[in-house]
């Protein structure tokens, strides 16, 4: 059953506007290894471009670059409309804390979806219903974000806690995706489940490495009337790596609805240290 009181997402990406600069706060309800999930930092800024008054159309696909580390605390963010026109908006949100250099900017891309040839070559992954697969335990798991989620493996769940793999394992998973507390799947939450992948490198190696995203961008394949009229708490992901090379390593992925659309797809640059 859905809530109808305030969901802790809400409060962790809630912001408000100020004469020229908006601001958020972290929540110890999303909070990973040395900061906020990442995730949770992405659809903040994302709230703030959606809550704007110059703001029209949908999320059709936004880039969130992590700087530097985000202190616990209020954060400030310079929110610019770079250029619209009939159909597009380009934005871009600096994130800011005490008068310091940047630590997180995005750029987001919104757009007017119109009526318009439809087609979706892409294949739904096979996948029994979320209602019976195993929800995944992340009681032993120390980063706090990770248990407002119900992860479901479908494929390729991790064996955290386990001796390392002697040799590299694959890096593919799939699995079903909502809010510990469910919640309905808006282009919010959406975008924060595109980074609530388990660093691929985890599955590989099986075991916690230093990790980090440096760079997500998350492509928007359905408007926020298209979600609504999906009236779904849950998403079915897939998430994979090609390489690892030099200290980074790469992550895709896709979300679809439990009928078969294809919502989201993802990419994402991250640093490691192994």
């Amino acid at each position: 059953m859905l809530t109808t009181t305030p969901h802790l997402f809400d409060d962790a990406t809630r912001v408000a506007a100020g004469d020229s600069r908006w601001s958020g706060h972290t929540s110890d309800d999303y909070w990973a290894f040395v900061g906020p999930f990442g995730g949770v930092t992405a659809s903040t800024m994302l709230r703030a471009v959606m809550e704007h008054p110059q703001r029209e159309g949908d999320p059709l696909a936004v880039t969130v670059n992590f700087c530097a580390l985000i202190a616990q605390g209020t954060f400030d963010l310079d929110v610019r409309l770079i250029k619209a026109n009939r159909s597009t908006q380009h934005w871009s949100v600096e994130l800011t804390q005490g008068g310091a250099d940047v630590a997180t900017f995005a750029t987001a891309v919104f757009a007017v979806r119109r009526p318009s040839w439809s087609y979706q070559p892409a294949t739904f992954p096979d996948a029994p219903p979320f209602e019976t697969v195993k929800p995944y335990s992340t009681r032993s798991l120390k980063m706090s974000w990770v248990r407002q989620y119900d992860f479901r493996f479908v494929e390729g769940e991790p064996q955290l806690g386990l001796a390392p793999h002697a040799a590299p394992a694959g890096a593919f998973s799939k699995l079903w995706i909502g809010d510990t507390l469910p919640r309905k799947i808006d282009v919010l939450s959406l975008l924060s489940m595109s980074d609530a992948f388990f660093g691929r490198i985890f599955h590989v190696r099986n075991e916690f490495v230093p990790f980090g995203t440096v760079s997500l961008t998350t492509y928007f394949h359905a408007g926020a009337d298209d979600l609504a009229a999906e009236n779904i708490s849950h998403i079915l992901a897939t998430a994979d790596a090609r390489i690892f090379h030099r200290s980074y390593g790469d992550q895709t992925g896709e979300l679809w609805s439990p009928d078969g659309r294809l919502l989201a797809t993802t990419t994402q640059m991250a640093y490691f240290k192994a």
